[in-house]
């Protein structure tokens, strides 16, 4: 069959990889000049950032997806664990947080007695989860509660503590701020408040942990150069700058795309572009699976205020990656997911991944990335950019010892609305929906269209969810589904 896709971030093209494993001839159309769709790169005076995703967690997912085409990740890309796998700045001083586990009990210790032994059980339930949620239960489309049904998922399912938020499950653990806020922090970067989002979740503790925190040599998007090359071995076909203006439909079949203005047929259409701007922009309405009303009412996952920056100095006193939690945690979940405002004194993320791989920025210089989680429900605009970043800057100073400013040689700051213009991101958002109980597997936006019989979603706004490892597995799923459904 003739399969087009709709973009070409993470889940497209895990997507594009298994549908021409099936023998299908497929298309994929990016607007934009990079494959990648966010986990793009910009290059600037010998400086090359990572625009999107910065973290390399569950490598098994990686190795696993990879394995699937007879390949191995080592064969394709040199990925170096990070260690320590990031510092927190405290209020008072920061700390390194080992990748070594029985150093990270250690380090636990240190702020409460007994904590390593807690931390041990508190991992190994984890790691049930992780086993249980990114085996049996992440694998399903979802469409029906009867995927769940049966004496065994029920079983599994009780196990894995939906019913808990992820806050009260870490206090039954821990009673330290610092230990709490080190294991809620997945959380709030990357999802929910913690008060909203189910314990099945400590799964992400099991990643940062236990898994590691990695790092491919090269950058975030020596990822995508694999798997477009293997897409390409497959015999997948890539447009560039290949907008996609509307999905052309009749009766219950979708008959193929308009692309810059040229109908492009297709017996099957896979939407990897924003899943809202799918439906409410390229589908007229009968065919729409969800109104706005819908759209309104769900409950998105941050956005963020990134600043791509280049210095001519190295940096002291920071990591490859770094968390800055000496503000409230509390007052910043609040006014991402509660008030929508800009933030009065929010926690933010630096990443320095010239610290580690020397290639992403000339001799002598420093590349930074800096990421403040915010409220989709935002304007921005360049005072208030400028605004945050004086305030980062001089947070960085005061932990530091250092003021960047008179080094930086570049400077970009990318927001709400260049979400929007790039990706046709809904509301603007970083990460998709948020990941709480009642938009969890089933609770989803559906990965199948249920008016037209051959158009399909994946990507984070579906299951199993935001993140690069869930975006894969959101391609495979549905290249299953196809195979069963079509043939």
């Amino acid at each position: 069959m003739n399969i087009s896709i709709i973009g070409s971030g993470f889940s497209s093209l895990s997507n594009a990889c298994y549908l021409a494993q099936q023998g299908h001839k497929v298309n994929v159309y990016e607007k934009n000049i990079q494959l990648g769709g966010r986990a793009r790169t910009m290059e600037i005076d010998g400086f090359l950032f990572d625009m999107g995703p910065s973290w390399y967690w569950m490598p098994d997912v990686f190795e696993s997806f990879f394995a699937d085409f007879g390949k191995k990740v080592s064969d394709l890309y040199d990925l170096k664990r990070i260690n320590p796998s990031y510092r927190v700045f405290w209020p008072d001083a920061p700390d390194d947080i080992p990748a070594d586990l029985n150093e990270l009990k250690k380090y636990f210790e240190t702020y409460e007695t007994g904590s390593g032994k807690k931390l041990e059980q508190f991992l190994e339930e984890a790691k049930m989860k992780y086993e249980v949620g990114m085996g049996d239960f992440v694998s399903k489309p979802s469409l029906s509660i009867m995927e769940f049904i049966s004496i065994d998922t029920a079983r599994k399912g009780l196990s894995l503590d939906l019913f808990k938020p992820i806050s009260k499950h870490i206090r039954q653990f821990f009673k330290h701020p610092k230990l709490i806020e080190l294991l809620e922090f997945p959380v709030l970067f990357l999802g929910a408040k913690p008060q909203k989002t189910p314990a099945l979740y400590s799964l992400m503790n099991y990643a940062d942990m236990a898994l590691g925190t990695w790092y491919p040599m090269g950058g975030m998007h020596q990822i995508v150069k694999a798997m477009v090359s293997l897409a390409q071995e497959l015999g997948v076909v890539f447009h560039t700058e290949a907008n996609v203006e509307g999905i052309v439909a009749d009766g219950r079949k979708v008959k193929g795309l308009n692309v810059n203005g040229v109908f492009c047929a297709a017996d099957i259409v896979v939407s990897g572009a924003d899943y809202h701007h799918t439906e409410q922009k390229l589908l007229d309405t009968p065919y729409r699976n969800y109104d706005k009303k819908y759209w309104d009412e769900r409950v998105m996952a941050p956005s963020s205020l990134l600043y791509y920056v280049g210095l001519n100095k190295h940096v002291e006193g920071i990591k490859h990656h770094n968390l800055f939690f000496d503000e409230s945690f509390d007052n910043h979940a609040t006014e991402i997911y509660d008030t929508h405002q800009w933030p009065e004194a929010p926690l933010f993320y630096v990443c320095n991944p010239s610290k580690t791989d020397r290639s992403v920025a000339p001799e002598g210089k420093e590349n930074l990335f800096f990421l403040v989680p915010v409220s989709t429900e935002l304007k921005d605009d360049e005072p208030t950019k400028e605004r945050y970043f004086t305030m980062i800057c001089d947070r960085l100073q005061k932990h530091t010892g250092q003021d960047i400013r008179p080094h930086i040689e570049v400077y970009e700051s990318y927001a709400q609305s260049n979400f929007v213009n790039d990706y046709n991101s809904f509301k603007g958002n970083a990460y998709g929906l948020a990941n709480t109980l009642r938009q969890t597997a089933i609770l989803k936006p559906r990965c199948k269209n249920k008016n037209l019989d051959n158009l399909y979603y994946i990507g984070q706004l579906t299951v199993p969810g935001p993140g690069v490892p869930p975006s894969i597995i959101s391609g495979k799923i549905v290249a299953k589904l196809i195979a069963k459904e079509q043939g």
